[in-house]
Protein backbone atom coordinates (compact mmCIF):
# COMPACT_ATOMS: atom_id res chain seq x y z
CA UNK A 1 0.00 0.00 0.00
CA UNK A 2 0.84 3.42 -0.10
CA UNK A 3 2.01 5.83 2.51
CA UNK A 4 4.26 4.27 4.19
CA UNK A 5 6.49 5.13 7.52
CA UNK A 6 9.43 3.09 9.12
CA UNK A 7 8.05 3.04 12.71
CA UNK A 8 5.42 0.31 10.93
CA UNK A 9 8.31 -2.06 10.88
CA UNK A 10 10.07 -0.83 14.01
CA UNK A 11 7.17 0.13 16.33
CA UNK A 12 4.20 -0.19 15.39
CA UNK A 13 2.50 0.91 18.73
CA UNK A 14 4.44 4.23 18.36
CA UNK A 15 3.16 4.71 14.54
CA UNK A 16 -0.33 3.39 15.74
CA UNK A 17 -0.27 6.47 18.54
CA UNK A 18 1.61 8.87 15.91
CA UNK A 19 -1.11 8.24 13.42
CA UNK A 20 -3.98 8.75 16.30
CA UNK A 21 -3.03 12.75 17.16
CA UNK A 22 -2.45 13.57 14.09
CA UNK A 23 -5.08 16.33 13.03
CA UNK A 24 -7.96 15.76 10.92
CA UNK A 25 -9.59 17.45 8.21
CA UNK A 26 -13.22 16.41 6.36
CA UNK A 27 -12.91 17.74 3.35
CA UNK A 28 -15.62 17.55 -0.03
CA UNK A 29 -14.95 17.68 -3.82
CA UNK A 30 -17.75 19.66 -5.78
CA UNK A 31 -18.28 21.17 -8.92
CA UNK A 32 -19.50 20.62 -11.95
CA UNK A 33 -20.24 17.41 -14.05
CA UNK A 34 -17.76 16.01 -15.68
CA UNK A 35 -15.20 18.55 -13.90
CA UNK A 36 -12.78 15.96 -12.87
CA UNK A 37 -13.93 15.24 -9.01
CA UNK A 38 -13.42 11.54 -8.59
CA UNK A 39 -10.35 11.63 -10.94
CA UNK A 40 -9.52 13.91 -8.70
CA UNK A 41 -9.84 12.48 -5.50
CA UNK A 42 -8.83 8.74 -7.11
CA UNK A 43 -5.18 10.83 -8.00
CA UNK A 44 -5.35 11.76 -4.18
CA UNK A 45 -4.93 8.12 -3.21
CA UNK A 46 -3.03 6.88 -5.95
CA UNK A 47 -0.12 9.21 -5.41
CA UNK A 48 -0.22 9.21 -1.89
CA UNK A 49 0.25 5.92 -2.24
CA UNK A 50 -3.03 4.76 0.01
CA UNK A 51 -4.05 2.23 -2.69
CA UNK A 52 -4.08 -1.54 -2.09
CA UNK A 53 -2.97 -3.59 -5.01
CA UNK A 54 -6.17 -5.74 -5.25
CA UNK A 55 -7.83 -2.21 -5.56
CA UNK A 56 -5.72 -1.21 -8.25
CA UNK A 57 -6.05 -4.37 -9.53
CA UNK A 58 -9.87 -4.25 -9.55
CA UNK A 59 -10.34 -0.59 -11.11
CA UNK A 60 -7.30 -1.41 -13.78
CA UNK A 61 -9.61 -4.32 -14.79
CA UNK A 62 -12.86 -2.07 -14.37
CA UNK A 63 -11.25 0.30 -16.64
CA UNK A 64 -11.72 -2.05 -19.82
CA UNK A 65 -15.36 -2.13 -19.31
CA UNK A 66 -16.13 1.05 -17.62
CA UNK A 67 -13.26 3.55 -18.11
CA UNK A 68 -13.27 6.97 -19.75
CA UNK A 69 -9.59 7.38 -20.11
CA UNK A 70 -8.85 4.90 -23.20
CA UNK A 71 -5.83 3.00 -22.58
CA UNK A 72 -4.98 4.05 -18.77
CA UNK A 73 -6.37 3.51 -15.51
CA UNK A 74 -9.51 5.29 -14.17
CA UNK A 75 -8.65 6.40 -11.18
CA UNK A 76 -12.16 7.84 -11.06
CA UNK A 77 -13.70 4.06 -10.89
CA UNK A 78 -12.43 4.43 -6.81
CA UNK A 79 -15.39 6.50 -5.70
CA UNK A 80 -17.74 5.97 -8.34
CA UNK A 81 -18.53 2.07 -6.45
CA UNK A 82 -22.15 2.13 -8.25
CA UNK A 83 -23.21 0.59 -11.57
CA UNK A 84 -25.44 3.38 -12.17
CA UNK A 85 -22.31 5.67 -11.60
CA UNK A 86 -19.73 3.51 -13.80
CA UNK A 87 -22.19 3.23 -16.92
CA UNK A 88 -23.21 6.92 -16.91
CA UNK A 89 -19.73 8.60 -15.86
CA UNK A 90 -21.13 10.63 -13.26
CA UNK A 91 -21.31 10.49 -9.31
CA UNK A 92 -25.06 10.38 -7.72
CA UNK A 93 -24.73 9.16 -4.37
CA UNK A 94 -21.76 11.37 -1.68
CA UNK A 95 -18.84 8.70 -1.42
CA UNK A 96 -16.51 9.05 1.80
CA UNK A 97 -12.82 7.69 1.16
CA UNK A 98 -10.28 8.14 4.50
CA UNK A 99 -6.28 8.79 3.44
CA UNK A 100 -3.42 9.98 5.58
CA UNK A 101 0.22 11.66 4.68
CA UNK A 102 2.53 12.24 7.11
CA UNK A 103 1.35 15.70 8.66
CA UNK A 104 -2.54 14.97 8.59
CA UNK A 105 -5.19 12.42 8.53
CA UNK A 106 -8.40 13.37 5.53
CA UNK A 107 -12.00 12.50 4.92
CA UNK A 108 -12.95 12.99 1.17
CA UNK A 109 -16.78 13.28 0.59
CA UNK A 110 -16.90 13.05 -3.07
CA UNK A 111 -20.51 14.75 -3.83
CA UNK A 112 -22.78 14.57 -6.84
CA UNK A 113 -22.37 17.30 -9.60
CA UNK A 114 -25.79 17.14 -11.18
CA UNK A 115 -28.47 19.89 -10.00
CA UNK A 116 -30.95 17.32 -9.51
CA UNK A 117 -28.55 15.60 -7.08
CA UNK A 118 -27.98 19.23 -4.49
CA UNK A 119 -29.21 17.36 -1.40
CA UNK A 120 -26.92 14.79 -1.64
CA UNK A 121 -23.70 17.65 -1.85
CA UNK A 122 -25.90 19.62 0.88
CA UNK A 123 -25.43 16.50 3.56
CA UNK A 124 -21.55 15.62 2.18
CA UNK A 125 -20.77 19.64 2.63
CA UNK A 126 -22.61 19.68 6.52
CA UNK A 127 -19.81 18.02 8.16
CA UNK A 128 -16.63 19.76 5.80
CA UNK A 129 -14.12 22.28 7.05
CA UNK A 130 -12.94 22.83 3.39
CA UNK A 131 -14.54 22.42 -0.35
CA UNK A 132 -12.17 21.37 -3.03
CA UNK A 133 -14.46 23.49 -5.93
CA UNK A 134 -13.49 22.09 -9.67
CA UNK A 135 -13.64 24.00 -12.77
CA UNK A 136 -12.90 22.70 -15.99
CA UNK A 137 -10.14 25.15 -17.72
CA UNK A 138 -11.98 25.01 -20.75
CA UNK A 139 -15.05 26.65 -19.82
CA UNK A 140 -14.91 28.85 -16.57
CA UNK A 141 -17.17 29.21 -13.59
CA UNK A 142 -20.26 27.69 -14.52
CA UNK A 143 -23.66 27.45 -12.94
CA UNK A 144 -22.66 24.29 -10.62
CA UNK A 145 -19.77 26.13 -9.69
CA UNK A 146 -21.99 28.88 -8.38
CA UNK A 147 -24.21 26.57 -6.81
CA UNK A 148 -21.96 24.30 -4.63
CA UNK A 149 -19.99 27.84 -3.94
CA UNK A 150 -22.83 28.97 -2.36
CA UNK A 151 -24.48 25.85 -0.56
CA UNK A 152 -20.31 25.57 0.79
CA UNK A 153 -20.83 29.17 2.30
CA UNK A 154 -24.18 28.70 3.36
CA UNK A 155 -23.47 25.76 5.27
CA UNK A 156 -20.16 27.47 6.95
CA UNK A 157 -17.49 26.25 5.48
CA UNK A 158 -14.27 28.60 5.78
CA UNK A 159 -12.16 27.44 3.18
CA UNK A 160 -12.43 27.24 -0.37
CA UNK A 161 -10.01 25.42 -2.55
CA UNK A 162 -10.49 26.41 -6.03
CA UNK A 163 -8.72 23.75 -8.14
CA UNK A 164 -8.76 25.13 -12.23
CA UNK A 165 -8.90 21.64 -13.44
CA UNK A 166 -7.36 20.41 -17.33
CA UNK A 167 -5.25 22.20 -17.35
CA UNK A 168 -3.46 20.01 -19.53
CA UNK A 169 -6.51 20.98 -22.39
CA UNK A 170 -5.41 24.78 -22.35
CA UNK A 171 -1.62 24.27 -22.45
CA UNK A 172 -1.72 25.30 -18.89
CA UNK A 173 -2.11 28.55 -20.12
CA UNK A 174 -1.31 31.75 -16.97
CA UNK A 175 -3.78 33.66 -18.60
CA UNK A 176 -6.60 31.49 -18.77
CA UNK A 177 -5.63 30.42 -14.80
CA UNK A 178 -5.72 34.31 -14.54
CA UNK A 179 -9.24 34.72 -16.04
CA UNK A 180 -10.77 31.99 -14.68
CA UNK A 181 -9.38 33.33 -11.08
CA UNK A 182 -10.51 37.17 -11.43
CA UNK A 183 -14.04 35.84 -12.68
CA UNK A 184 -14.81 33.63 -9.67
CA UNK A 185 -13.37 36.28 -7.12
CA UNK A 186 -16.24 38.64 -8.87
CA UNK A 187 -19.08 36.13 -8.01
CA UNK A 188 -17.58 35.68 -4.49
CA UNK A 189 -17.57 38.93 -3.76
CA UNK A 190 -21.04 37.71 -2.15
CA UNK A 191 -19.56 34.94 -0.26
CA UNK A 192 -18.43 34.82 3.41
CA UNK A 193 -16.12 32.88 3.38
CA UNK A 194 -12.74 34.21 4.54
CA UNK A 195 -10.38 31.87 3.40
CA UNK A 196 -10.19 30.91 -0.83
CA UNK A 197 -7.21 29.82 -2.95
CA UNK A 198 -6.57 28.51 -6.57
CA UNK A 199 -4.53 25.95 -7.87
CA UNK A 200 -3.90 25.42 -11.40
CA UNK A 201 -3.94 21.51 -11.86
CA UNK A 202 -4.48 18.27 -14.05
CA UNK A 203 -6.14 15.49 -12.27
CA UNK A 204 -5.86 12.98 -15.01
CA UNK A 205 -2.28 13.57 -15.25
CA UNK A 206 -1.09 14.27 -11.51
CA UNK A 207 -0.03 18.07 -11.76
CA UNK A 208 0.04 20.02 -9.17
CA UNK A 209 -2.02 17.49 -7.16
CA UNK A 210 1.00 15.64 -4.83
CA UNK A 211 3.25 16.24 -7.16
CA UNK A 212 4.35 19.92 -8.15
CA UNK A 213 4.70 20.14 -12.10
CA UNK A 214 7.14 21.49 -14.73
CA UNK A 215 4.12 22.56 -16.80
CA UNK A 216 3.27 25.21 -14.56
CA UNK A 217 6.70 26.83 -13.26
CA UNK A 218 4.79 30.38 -13.12
CA UNK A 219 2.56 29.07 -10.61
CA UNK A 220 5.54 28.40 -8.22
CA UNK A 221 6.93 32.30 -7.78
CA UNK A 222 6.33 34.98 -5.84
CA UNK A 223 3.84 36.39 -6.88
CA UNK A 224 1.72 33.41 -6.81
CA UNK A 225 3.58 31.26 -4.39
CA UNK A 226 1.99 28.52 -5.55
CA UNK A 227 1.44 25.19 -3.43
CA UNK A 228 0.22 21.82 -4.98
CA UNK A 229 -3.24 20.81 -3.65
CA UNK A 230 -2.20 18.41 -1.04
CA UNK A 231 0.53 20.96 -0.12
CA UNK A 232 -2.65 23.32 0.91
CA UNK A 233 -4.56 20.74 2.26
CA UNK A 234 -1.87 19.95 4.84
CA UNK A 235 -1.41 23.24 5.95
CA UNK A 236 -4.49 24.76 6.05
CA UNK A 237 -5.53 25.84 9.29
CA UNK A 238 -8.90 24.95 10.37
CA UNK A 239 -8.00 24.78 14.45
CA UNK A 240 -9.30 28.08 14.75
CA UNK A 241 -12.50 27.32 13.25
CA UNK A 242 -14.05 25.79 15.99
CA UNK A 243 -15.95 28.11 18.43
CA UNK A 244 -14.12 27.66 21.77
CA UNK A 245 -16.09 30.53 23.24
CA UNK A 246 -19.47 29.64 23.67
CA UNK A 247 -20.11 26.68 25.59
CA UNK A 248 -22.58 24.60 24.27
CA UNK A 249 -22.94 20.79 25.89
CA UNK A 250 -26.70 19.46 24.62
CA UNK A 251 -27.40 16.41 26.92
CA UNK A 252 -27.59 12.98 25.37
CA UNK A 253 -28.78 10.76 28.04
CA UNK A 254 -28.42 10.64 31.73
CA UNK A 255 -26.47 8.05 33.03
CA UNK A 256 -27.37 6.90 36.83
CA UNK A 257 -25.65 3.65 37.32
CA UNK A 258 -26.40 3.48 40.95
CA UNK A 259 -27.30 6.02 43.88
CA UNK A 260 -24.44 7.50 44.09
CA UNK A 261 -23.57 8.72 40.64
CA UNK A 262 -25.58 11.25 37.85
CA UNK A 263 -23.90 12.10 34.98
CA UNK A 264 -25.20 13.92 32.09
CA UNK A 265 -23.65 12.39 28.79
CA UNK A 266 -23.18 14.23 25.20
CA UNK A 267 -21.05 15.96 22.41
CA UNK A 268 -19.24 19.16 23.51
CA UNK A 269 -20.29 20.99 20.43
CA UNK A 270 -18.77 24.45 21.62
CA UNK A 271 -16.76 25.94 23.61
CA UNK A 272 -14.15 24.42 26.53
CA UNK A 273 -15.17 23.10 29.67
CA UNK A 274 -13.61 22.82 32.87
CA UNK A 275 -14.13 21.32 36.34
CA UNK A 276 -15.35 24.15 38.80
CA UNK A 277 -16.77 26.13 35.70
CA UNK A 278 -20.05 27.65 36.56
CA UNK A 279 -22.72 26.53 34.14
CA UNK A 280 -26.32 26.77 33.64
CA UNK A 281 -28.87 24.70 32.13
CA UNK A 282 -31.94 25.60 29.56
CA UNK A 283 -34.05 26.37 29.05
CA UNK A 284 -35.29 25.90 32.70
CA UNK A 285 -32.00 28.46 33.89
CA UNK A 286 -31.01 26.37 36.97
CA UNK A 287 -27.27 26.83 37.53
CA UNK A 288 -24.48 25.00 39.06
CA UNK A 289 -20.89 23.91 39.20
CA UNK A 290 -18.78 21.45 37.06
CA UNK A 291 -17.89 19.03 39.60
CA UNK A 292 -16.08 16.41 36.90
CA UNK A 293 -15.51 15.96 33.73
CA UNK A 294 -15.77 11.82 32.98
CA UNK A 295 -14.75 10.15 29.92
CA UNK A 296 -13.71 5.92 29.60
CA UNK A 297 -9.93 6.93 30.09
CA UNK A 298 -10.79 8.70 33.24
CA UNK A 299 -11.43 12.29 34.23
CA UNK A 300 -10.35 15.41 31.93
CA UNK A 301 -9.22 18.75 33.27
CA UNK A 302 -10.39 20.19 29.83
CA UNK A 303 -12.59 18.89 27.21
CA UNK A 304 -12.85 20.24 23.89
CA UNK A 305 -15.43 20.64 20.94
CA UNK A 306 -15.79 17.26 19.44
CA UNK A 307 -15.12 15.08 22.85
CA UNK A 308 -17.75 12.74 23.85
CA UNK A 309 -17.88 13.45 27.89
CA UNK A 310 -20.11 12.71 31.06
CA UNK A 311 -20.60 15.57 33.26
CA UNK A 312 -21.06 15.42 37.24
CA UNK A 313 -22.60 18.91 38.66
CA UNK A 314 -22.07 20.18 42.16
CA UNK A 315 -26.31 20.77 42.71
CA UNK A 316 -28.79 18.08 42.17
CA UNK A 317 -30.86 19.52 39.48
CA UNK A 318 -33.73 18.27 37.22
CA UNK A 319 -31.90 17.56 33.85
CA UNK A 320 -32.76 15.76 30.53
CA UNK A 321 -32.39 14.39 27.51
CA UNK A 322 -32.58 17.73 25.04
CA UNK A 323 -31.74 20.47 27.42
CA UNK A 324 -28.31 22.25 26.97
CA UNK A 325 -25.15 23.06 29.57
CA UNK A 326 -23.94 26.52 28.79
CA UNK A 327 -22.25 28.76 30.47
CA UNK A 328 -23.33 30.59 33.22
CA UNK A 329 -23.16 34.31 31.92
CA UNK A 330 -24.51 32.68 28.06
CA UNK A 331 -27.18 35.57 26.99
CA UNK A 332 -28.63 32.94 24.79
CA UNK A 333 -32.27 33.53 24.15
CA UNK A 334 -35.16 31.01 23.95
CA UNK A 335 -38.13 31.10 21.76
CA UNK A 336 -40.40 28.77 20.00
CA UNK A 337 -39.99 30.58 16.74
CA UNK A 338 -36.77 31.34 14.30
CA UNK A 339 -35.67 32.46 10.95
CA UNK A 340 -33.80 29.39 9.08
CA UNK A 341 -32.71 28.94 5.78
CA UNK A 342 -33.70 25.22 4.50
CA UNK A 343 -32.59 22.59 2.12
CA UNK A 344 -36.10 20.93 0.92
CA UNK A 345 -35.16 16.92 -0.02
CA UNK A 346 -38.46 15.73 -0.86
CA UNK A 347 -40.11 15.28 -3.75
CA UNK A 348 -43.33 15.66 -1.98
CA UNK A 349 -43.17 20.26 -1.53
CA UNK A 350 -42.84 21.89 1.78
CA UNK A 351 -46.20 23.52 2.16
CA UNK A 352 -46.21 26.05 5.43
CA UNK A 353 -48.73 25.05 7.91
CA UNK A 354 -47.92 21.29 7.52
CA UNK A 355 -46.47 19.50 11.09
CA UNK A 356 -43.56 17.97 11.14
CA UNK A 357 -41.35 16.46 13.69
CA UNK A 358 -38.03 18.69 14.49
CA UNK A 359 -34.60 17.37 15.80
CA UNK A 360 -32.52 19.87 16.69
CA UNK A 361 -29.06 18.64 18.53
CA UNK A 362 -30.56 16.30 21.15
CA UNK A 363 -33.93 17.41 21.10
CA UNK A 364 -37.37 15.81 19.71
CA UNK A 365 -40.15 18.25 18.54
CA UNK A 366 -43.32 19.34 16.86
CA UNK A 367 -43.47 22.44 14.62
CA UNK A 368 -44.06 23.69 10.87
CA UNK A 369 -42.42 26.21 9.19
CA UNK A 370 -45.28 29.18 9.09
CA UNK A 371 -43.79 31.00 6.04
CA UNK A 372 -41.77 31.38 2.99
CA UNK A 373 -39.45 34.78 3.31
CA UNK A 374 -38.23 34.24 -0.20
CA UNK A 375 -36.16 31.04 -2.29
CA UNK A 376 -32.63 31.54 -2.98
CA UNK A 377 -31.49 31.28 -6.89
CA UNK A 378 -28.16 29.59 -6.13
CA UNK A 379 -27.48 30.29 -9.73
CA UNK A 380 -27.91 34.00 -9.22
CA UNK A 381 -28.05 34.26 -5.76
CA UNK A 382 -31.32 36.56 -6.23
CA UNK A 383 -34.34 36.25 -3.63
CA UNK A 384 -37.77 35.35 -4.97
CA UNK A 385 -40.91 35.17 -3.30
CA UNK A 386 -42.82 31.52 -3.77
CA UNK A 387 -45.39 29.84 -1.21
CA UNK A 388 -44.08 26.25 -1.38
CA UNK A 389 -40.61 24.91 -1.58
CA UNK A 390 -39.70 21.82 -4.34
CA UNK A 391 -36.86 19.10 -4.12
CA UNK A 392 -33.58 20.68 -4.05
CA UNK A 393 -34.72 24.37 -3.44
CA UNK A 394 -33.39 26.62 -0.33
CA UNK A 395 -35.72 29.26 1.04
CA UNK A 396 -35.45 31.44 4.31
CA UNK A 397 -37.75 30.62 6.31
CA UNK A 398 -39.59 31.38 9.70
CA UNK A 399 -40.29 28.44 11.72
CA UNK A 400 -42.50 27.90 14.55
CA UNK A 401 -42.18 25.15 17.67
CA UNK A 402 -44.32 23.84 20.05
CA UNK A 403 -41.85 24.16 23.00
CA UNK A 404 -39.27 27.01 23.56
CA UNK A 405 -35.65 25.97 22.42
CA UNK A 406 -32.14 28.06 22.60
CA UNK A 407 -31.72 29.61 19.56
CA UNK A 408 -28.54 29.40 18.36
CA UNK A 409 -27.26 31.07 15.17
CA UNK A 410 -25.42 28.41 12.50
CA UNK A 411 -22.41 30.49 12.34
CA UNK A 412 -21.66 30.70 15.30
CA UNK A 413 -22.45 26.91 16.81
CA UNK A 414 -23.23 24.89 13.54
CA UNK A 415 -23.42 21.68 15.96
CA UNK A 416 -26.49 23.75 17.68
CA UNK A 417 -27.65 25.70 15.26
CA UNK A 418 -28.71 23.17 12.72
CA UNK A 419 -31.79 20.80 12.39
CA UNK A 420 -33.47 18.10 10.24
CA UNK A 421 -37.44 18.07 9.37
CA UNK A 422 -38.93 14.70 9.34
CA UNK A 423 -42.52 13.92 7.67
CA UNK A 424 -44.45 12.37 10.74
CA UNK A 425 -46.46 9.56 8.77
CA UNK A 426 -43.38 8.45 7.02
CA UNK A 427 -40.44 9.31 9.05
CA UNK A 428 -38.68 9.96 6.35
CA UNK A 429 -36.23 12.99 6.52
CA UNK A 430 -37.53 15.54 4.49
CA UNK A 431 -35.46 18.62 4.73
CA UNK A 432 -32.25 19.97 6.44
CA UNK A 433 -31.95 23.80 8.09
CA UNK A 434 -29.71 26.14 9.47
CA UNK A 435 -30.94 28.67 12.21
CA UNK A 436 -30.09 32.58 11.41
CA UNK A 437 -31.26 34.10 14.35
CA UNK A 438 -34.78 34.15 16.14
CA UNK A 439 -38.01 35.33 14.24
CA UNK A 440 -38.61 38.95 14.33
CA UNK A 441 -42.22 40.55 14.08
CA UNK A 442 -44.14 39.64 10.61
CA UNK A 443 -45.62 42.53 8.55
CA UNK A 444 -49.22 42.48 8.24
CA UNK A 445 -48.81 43.17 4.71
CA UNK A 446 -46.78 39.89 4.03
CA UNK A 447 -49.01 38.08 6.28
CA UNK A 448 -52.17 38.98 4.29
CA UNK A 449 -50.48 38.47 1.08
CA UNK A 450 -49.33 34.67 2.88
CA UNK A 451 -53.16 34.01 3.35
CA UNK A 452 -54.71 34.85 0.37
CA UNK A 453 -51.62 32.89 -1.37
CA UNK A 454 -52.55 29.90 0.82
CA UNK A 455 -56.44 30.17 0.17
CA UNK A 456 -55.79 30.03 -3.49
CA UNK A 457 -53.42 26.90 -3.49
CA UNK A 458 -56.13 25.34 -0.82
CA UNK A 459 -58.97 26.26 -2.74
CA UNK A 460 -56.89 24.30 -5.81
CA UNK A 461 -56.12 21.62 -3.95
CA UNK A 462 -59.51 21.05 -2.80
CA UNK A 463 -61.17 21.42 -6.52
CA UNK A 464 -58.74 18.80 -7.62
CA UNK A 465 -59.42 15.95 -5.47
CA UNK A 466 -62.73 16.57 -4.35
CA UNK A 467 -64.91 17.80 -7.45
CA UNK A 468 -67.83 17.53 -6.48
CA UNK A 469 -67.59 19.74 -3.23
CA UNK A 470 -69.06 23.34 -3.81
CA UNK A 471 -68.12 26.70 -3.42
CA UNK A 472 -69.86 27.09 -0.19
CA UNK A 473 -68.16 23.73 1.43
CA UNK A 474 -65.11 25.26 0.46
CA UNK A 475 -65.23 28.28 1.77
CA UNK A 476 -66.66 26.68 5.09
CA UNK A 477 -63.23 24.76 5.82
CA UNK A 478 -61.51 27.88 4.58
CA UNK A 479 -63.34 29.98 7.56
CA UNK A 480 -62.30 27.47 10.01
Amino acid sequence: MSHQSNLIADNIEEYLHEHENKDLLRFITCGSVDDGKSTLIGRLLHDSKMIFEDQLAAITQASKTSGTTGDTVDLALLVDGLQSEREQGITIDVAYRFFSTDKRKFIIADTPGHEQYTRNMATGASTASLAIILIDARYGVQTQTRRHSFIADLLGIQHLVIAVNKMDLVDFSEQRFNEIVDEYRAFATNLQAPDIRFVPMSALNGDNVVNRSEQTPWYFTDSYQGQTLIELLESVEISRDQNLTDLRLPVQYVNRPNLDFRGYCGTLAAGVLRPGQAIKVLPSGKTSTVARIVTFDGDLATAYPGQAITVTLADEIDISRGDWIVAADSALPLSNSFKADIVWMHEEVLAPGKLYDFKLATRDLSGQVTAIDYQIDVNTLEKHAIHSLGLNAIARCDVELTAAIPVDDYRTSPGTGSFIIIDRLSNVTVGAGMIRGTASAKDPAATSTDWAAFERDLNALVRKHFPHWEAKDIQSLLNR
